[in-house]
């Protein structure tokens, strides 16, 4: 095996430019799975951390079905729906909240983003702990409060979310109505959440015209119940107050576990999609390894008459050819390997200082590293199956008297 490699090695060396333009199509496919094979498993790994931040014993009330978002002024939820949720087994504390784009104003300019309406009770430490943040600056919105404000990061940043900044104690303007700012929260890392701001519950179904209307339910869940057995028993409520059948639910009940499940299957197929995409190259490449050696075997033909005429069996000839193409397979799969940890680095390089997200982290796990070089591998030696089949059946006496 040792003088297969080392003679499947000397003659790649002896034809470097035509070797490194073969492997151009393993370059690039392998360098695109990796790149994206490990973004997704870093995204996957930061919803999954998320998940677990928020707790297991959390469950959402939607209006619509599967994820939830139900079509505006149809499905809805109320607060008789919050009322039937509050009294339900195995459920501790319940909370709603309403939101709704809108245009915010900040001295002379406009740009819309969500509004979300809190409580500001006690039963708003749901929210708190689910989302995982604290006011940064100011405090957070508080029983009494009507005409105040909490910002996210983006929005008191100057160029961030308005051209200045804005501090506390400035005014906006949402919906005609004035709120000042009393708080600034920290930093989430989505852009999207980062440039919303948050009013007390009330005021906010006041200015979106939903009286008696809940776009989205927290529950926290007692100690010593299981999840999915309390969002049985809601369901269950809810179909009663409603009157609807199984089945025909307008409203959506989902746990953490099943968010998690719905996030990692949708991932899972883009992924797939785009990961089938790239392997197109890495087709092309094993069209390229396997014309590159019918080649070579063309120009060696004499060799090989005289590698068969000292002795060289039919098997010897084989190995030779397809170490040559396997070579070829590892060697651009090892070049593509580290042009995708560059480019998933970049990524996650730009997101984290462009944008100010945390979401795309690339992660590289030993099964993903030696997995791509064993599948180049695999693609090398297999488009050099045929080529090396060839190779061996050439008979001596023809092979030496080719031109």
């Amino acid at each position: 095996m040792k003088d297969y490699f080392s003679l499947a090695f000397n003659n790649l060396k002896r034809r470097r430019l035509r070797s490194w333009l073969t492997m151009i199509g393993i370059f690039i496919g392998i360098a695109a799975v990796v790149a994206l094979i490990s973004l997704g498993q870093g995204l996957q790994g930061y919803l999954t951390e998320t998940f677990e931040m928020m707790g297991s014993n959390k469950l959402i009330v939607m209006p619509g079905r599967g994820m939830g978002f139900g079509m505006a002024g149809i499905d809805k939820l109320t607060s008789k729906d919050l009322d039937a949720i509050k009294k339900t087994k195995g459920v501790d504390i319940v909370t709603g909240m309403v939101y709704g784009s809108s245009l915010v104003k900040f001295k002379d300019e406009s740009k819309p983003t969500f509004v979300i309406g809190l409580p500001t009770d006690e039963t708003a430490n749901i929210f708190k702990e689910m989302q995982g943040f604290e006011p940064e600056q100011g405090r957070d919105l508080k029983e009494g409060d009507k005409d105040k404000v909490v910002i996210g990061f983006l929005v008191a940043k100057d160029n961030g979310f308005f051209d200045e900044g804005v501090d506390l104690r400035d005014k906006l303007i949402i919906q005609g109505k004035e709120f000042r700012v009393v708080g600034v929260m920290e930093q989430i890392g989505n852009p999207a959440d980062d440039s919303e701001v948050y009013i007390p519950l009330e005021t906010a179904k006041e200015i979106f015209d939903k009286e008696d209307e809940i776009d989205m339910v927290y529950v926290q869940i007692k100690a010593g119940f299981e999840p999915n057995e309390v969002a049985e028993n809601i369901e269950k409520k809810l179909r009663k107050v409603r009157g609807e059948k199984k089945g025909e639910e307008t409203f959506s009940v989902q746990t953490f576990e099943q968010l998690l499940e719905t996030f990692s299957n949708i991932f899972a197929v883009v992924q797939g999609v785009l990961v089938g995409i790239a392997a197109i190259s890495l087709l092309v490449g094993g069209i390229g390894i396997m014309n590159t050696m019918y080649t070579a075997v063309l120009e060696r033909t004499k060799e090989i008459g005289t590698m068969k005429a000292i002795g060289a069996k039919n098997s010897d000839i084989l190995w030779i050819f397809l170490f040559e193409s396997g070579l070829l397979g590892l060697v651009g799969g090892a070049v593509g390997i580290l042009i995708g940890i560059g480019l998933a680095k970049g990524t996650e390089y730009v997101a984290t200082t462009a944008l100010g997200t945390p979401f795309l982290q690339a992660s590289f796990p030993l099964y993903l590293i030696v997995g791509a070089l064993a599948f180049s591998f695999l693609i090398g030696t297999a488009s050099g199956i045929l080529p090396a089949m060839q190779a061996a059946k050439l008979k001596p006496a023809d092979a030496l008297r080719y031109e």
